[in-house]
């Protein structure tokens, strides 16, 4: 079992930035690709951004490139989400994910909630106009 900790999100203006944190405890020694998804009020939760294990590969959601980045750090266990530029309709809960597959599985199923095995409890952002 892998546990996930976000934290970071907070209330901000929009062309703020913020860092979200994901923090990775238990069985932590796989090779895990990690994933970046929210979900806002009424919709359904959608794909931010994922990175392999290795972090040599990321990929967006083409409502946040240029503006987010995601980035890892496996001696920590941890991954991050810097946002940048934030919008009103970044406004949702960002919850972190593990998954458990090999990296081809993973390059091309890298948006799909399913992919992932482990998923954290979420931090609230929220981004006033």
């Amino acid at each position: 079992q892998v546990q996930l900790v976000e934290s970071g999100g907070g209330l901000v203006q929009a062309g703020d930035s913020l860092r979200l944190s994901c923090a990775a405890s238990g069985r932590t020694g796989g090779s895990y690709p990690m994933g970046w998804f929210r979900q806002a009020p009424g919709k359904e939760r959608e794909f931010v951004t994922a990175i392999s294990w290795s972090g040599g590969t990321t990929f967006y959601a083409d409502s946040v490139k240029g503006r987010f980045t995601i980035s890892r750090d496996n001696a920590k266990n941890t991954v991050y989400l810097q946002m940048n530029s934030l919008k009103p309709e970044d406004t949702a809960v960002y919850y972190c994910a593990a998954g458990n597959q090999g990296y081809h599985i993973f390059s091309t199923s890298y948006s799909r909630p399913g992919l992932y095995d482990y998923w954290g409890q979420g931090t609230q952002v929220t981004v006033s106009s």
